[in-house]
């Protein structure tokens, strides 16, 4: 028990390594939060603070960081909007250039630099090549256009 008393930085260590672990599965920015608070309770036994500050250090600290930090990073981690960016959602609402005719059932056009098989939503005409469309959806790997006004 003497080695505890004279190493317990490296109980709090412990405890922010398993916290760490614990928030690898989690993926929420809770335990971490905690892991911080837990290394600021490191921080204070290894520069010899008695064992109630360490715990109130740890405890202050940690309910600072969820309180505080953990809504700031689980916004710009969780935030759904920032996905919409990338991939084929960011492509919906653009604008692309007919290279092959576009039909209910085949066609080409040029999207954000890139060649797109294509088709018109059913009962729409075809669109010619040269035409400007939008597109308005992506089912797979063929974009959705129609050179009609969206409403």
């Amino acid at each position: 028990m003497d080695w505890l008393s004279d190493n317990l930085w490296l109980a709090w260590m412990g405890l922010v390594l398993v916290l760490v672990a614990v928030e690898a599965v989690t993926v929420d920015f809770v335990f971490v939060m905690l892991a911080g608070g837990a290394a600021v309770g490191a921080l204070a036994a290894a520069l010899g603070a008695p064992v109630a500050v360490q715990v109130v250090l740890a405890v202050v600290v940690a309910l600072l960081l969820v309180g505080i930090v953990r809504p700031l990073v689980k916004r710009q981690f969780m935030d759904s909007e920032a996905s919409h960016g990338i991939g084929s959602a960011a492509l919906t609402g653009r604008l692309a250039r007919v290279v092959e005719t576009v039909t209910e059932t085949d066609g080409r056009v040029k999207l954000a630099g890139e060649m797109w098989s294509a088709r018109v939503p059913d009962g729409e005409p075809p669109c010619a090549p040269g035409e400007e469309v939008r597109v308005v959806a992506i089912d797979g790997a063929t974009a959705i256009v129609t050179n009609q006004p969206l409403a």
